[in-house]
């Protein structure tokens, strides 16, 4: 036996999702949803064999996949179903698609190419079509919808402004959205929830999180502050959107409390666990082994 076989008898059989139960880290559901920005196929690749367990939905942002060369959006469409996880179109492309009278084609275009949900919205952009007639011409081409709240110049919500959301969200819903998107744009500056110092308004953030639940309401953190502001005060079940995809593993250590800034914050720190018992047979701690 070498010396090497000696020294870790048990290679192979120690596993980080054995050793996060260990020290009190729940197991998660997926609740980020990273966005391509417009990154080539295969750095799109690589980062859903890192996080495709992590993601929620990816969003294949803006309109950059419809200037990309076709077969390389295709590409990233195609692994990211080879990686079990759903896509959803930006509601730039949606908003304009409606300005231009050309809907239909657009949700022609995006059933083709094989996302899962197109988002809509009225971001920049004024909408004469109800809810429920987006809806009934996305489903017969099989994409599912969401819907995103928000303008995205009219600056920080006001209290009025919080009330018309909640029941244009309603709206959707009852039209049959999925869920509804909470808007804060690049900078999370001037914007949707936060101020021009892009603090978080936790009241208002509250009252779409009570009416609609985490399942349903996703709230936009395109930078750190905002996503470590709504992580710490809603804790690790919100769910955040526009997240950059380098950006994802931050986010997710931040969630389950092995961030250094998480780790001080009761609703994000692990559970602390019960002390193993030690062997009277060995010196050596006996922790129990599970296949991943």
């Amino acid at each position: 036996m070498s010396k090497e076989t000696t020294k870790h008898p048990l290679r192979g059989h120690h596993h980080t999702s054995d050793y996060l139960r260990m020290i009190g880290v729940p197991e998660i559901l997926p609740a980020t949803s990273p966005f391509d920005p417009g990154y080539d196929p295969a750095t799109l690749e690589s980062h859903l064999e890192q996080s495709a367990h992590l993601m929620s939905i990816l969003k294949i942002s803006m309109a950059c996949w419809m200037v990309a060369k076709e077969s390389a959006t295709r590409r990233k469409v195609a692994a990211a179903k080879k990686h079990r996880v759903p896509t959803v179109t930006g509601g730039g492309p949606f908003e304009v698609a409606v300005a231009q009278g050309h809907l239909p084609a657009y949700l022609d275009l995006c059933a083709d190419i094989g996302v899962t949900r197109i988002e809509c919205g009225e971001g920049f952009t004024e909408m004469n079509l109800k809810a429920a007639d987006v809806i009934r011409m996305a489903t017969s081409r099989g994409l599912d919808v969401q819907f995103e709240l928000g303008k995205k110049h009219d600056g920080a919500f006001t209290d009025d402004g919080v009330t018309q959301l909640i029941e244009q969200g309603q709206r959707w819903l009852d039209a049959g959205a999925l869920q509804l998107v909470v808007e804060a744009r690049e900078s999370a500056k001037e914007v949707g929830l936060f101020d021009d110092s892009g603090n978080l308004n936790r009241a208002y953030a509250d009252r779409f999180a009570k009416t609609f639940g985490f399942h349903t309401v996703v709230f936009e953190a395109p930078n750190k502050p905002s996503q470590f502001a709504l992580l710490n005060h809603f804790g690790r079940e919100v769910h955040l959107c526009n997240v950059r995809l380098e950006e994802i593993l931050r986010v997710e250590i931040y969630r389950r409390g092995l961030h250094s800034d998480a780790f001080l914050h009761d609703n994000l720190r692990p559970v602390a666990p019960k002390p193993a018992r030690r062997s009277t047979e060995s010196l050596e701690w006996r922790m129990p082994l599970y296949a991943e």
